[in-house]
């Protein structure tokens, strides 16, 4: 075990900071958002910009987030940016200390915000070296101690409990964040207005499956004249014929695709019997994969950033792609009735798929995100396409 820097406070106000990796690896820093202690898998991310999108995006559920972008929180919070009702992560690493937040957008510091929202976290930390500590060994376990008494002898009892956590490997985490109740979203992308629009007219209705939905791909669906009905994880077959949708979204979430399956996949391939359109993203992607008979599994690295760059297979052209996951459908499992549409650059990784046999098709990526910024957006059109072209067909 050894020690990695030491972040000196100078103020009577500054808390204590910890972090210990279950490696027995521990970084000496500043507490910051809420005290006391959080356990999860460690992960970082790229991206410059987004952070308050980032840390309220449900598929982080498990996760603490290194950010390797140095200024995090310079542009405070607001009520705006958030892309579900509660973040669902497990904590947060800075590398300084947030500045008071500079931007007429902003309702609330960074660190007050996470103390809201009970988010503990730590700033004053090396994160290029942790990055690089993951990059070499893989994801493994980690936990935050904010303001908490960390003498030298307690290290091997923290390392243990970081080690003896779950891991993301057969967990299924949908169920803990997904809606309860089905409702209905009506609100669009950001207008000319400065503020979201609210849609009062729609061509197809479809239902979209909550296993972790960021709000502004609901916003995305709306403003491509979806009317959306939201349903929960658990939502069985018969439910969903009985919204009678044009057809069904599958969403983006958290934890292992293989154990969400085990009851999101008899589902889907429910739908696709019956011939209803399906657009996947992310995790709903990873899902209608294996319903079409591929496999999933852990990623060493993972995709987390707004900066990856995915071809088209078909158009030829380059995206600008915002990722957030840990597994990967396996491109050895890949049926020959299933079209791979989308490749990252970065590893040849698959971005997108399509199935021959049907109105199914789904991205890796999130093209709600918009980090291009509109590069992907077409994929909402697409899937409007897709479910004209399979009602003019029935």
């Amino acid at each position: 075990m050894k020690t990695q820097n030491s972040y000196k406070t100078n103020k009577k106000t500054d808390q204590p900071g910890l972090l210990v990796l279950e490696d027995g690896n521990f970084f000496l820093g500043q507490g910051l958002g809420f005290e006391g202690s959080s356990l999860g898998e460690l992960c970082f991310n790229t991206s410059m910009t987004g952070y308050q999108e980032i840390i309220t995006d449900p598929s982080y559920a498990g996760q603490i987030i290194t950010f390797t972008f140095p200024h995090i929180g310079n542009v405070g919070t607001n009520s705006d940016d958030l892309e579900s009702r509660k973040p669902r992560l497990s904590g947060v690493i800075l590398r300084s200390k947030p500045t008071s937040p500079s931007n007429f957008r902003s309702k609330i510091d960074l660190n007050q915000w996470l103390k809201i929202n009970k988010i503990v976290g730590i700033c004053g930390i090396d994160t290029r070296l942790v990055t690089r500590i993951i990059k070499k060994g893989g994801p493994q376990n980690a936990i935050i101690l904010n303001g908490m008494d960390y003498k030298r002898e307690n290290i091997d009892k923290l390392r243990k409990r970081a080690r003896d956590h779950l891991k993301l490997n057969n967990l299924d985490l949908a169920k803990d964040v997904t809606c309860l109740e089905p409702y209905n979203w009506s609100q669009t992308l950001w207008t000319n207005r400065n503020k979201y629009g609210e849609a009062s007219e729609y061509k197809h209705k479809i239902v979209a499956v909550d296993y972790g939905l960021k709000q502004n791909i609901l916003r995305s669906l709306v403003s491509n004249n979806f009317k959306v009905e939201v349903v929960p994880a658990s939502v069985d077959f018969d439910e969903i014929i009985n919204l009678k949708p044009d057809g069904v979204f599958l969403s983006n979430g958290p934890g292992d695709p293989a154990a969400t399956g085990k009851y999101a996949v008899p589902l889907i391939k429910k739908l696709i019997h019956r011939k209803i359109p399906i657009f996947g993203i992310c995790l709903g992607y990873q899902l209608l994969s294996i319903a079409l008979g591929a496999k999933t599994t852990k990623m060493f690295q993972g995709h987390r950033g707004a900066n990856h760059p995915v071809k088209d297979l078909k158009k030829g052209n380059v995206l600008v792609t915002s990722q957030n996951h840990g597994f990967e459908v396996d491109p050895n499992s890949i049926p020959s009735d299933i079209e791979i549409t989308h490749i990252s650059l970065f590893d040849k990784c698959i971005e997108g798929i399509k199935s021959k046999n049907g109105p199914y098709f789904g991205v890796q990526f999130h093209p709600e995100a918009s980090p291009g910024p509109q590069d992907s957006l077409y994929l909402f059109e697409e899937f409007a396409k897709m479910i004209e072209q399979n009602a003019k067909k029935n």
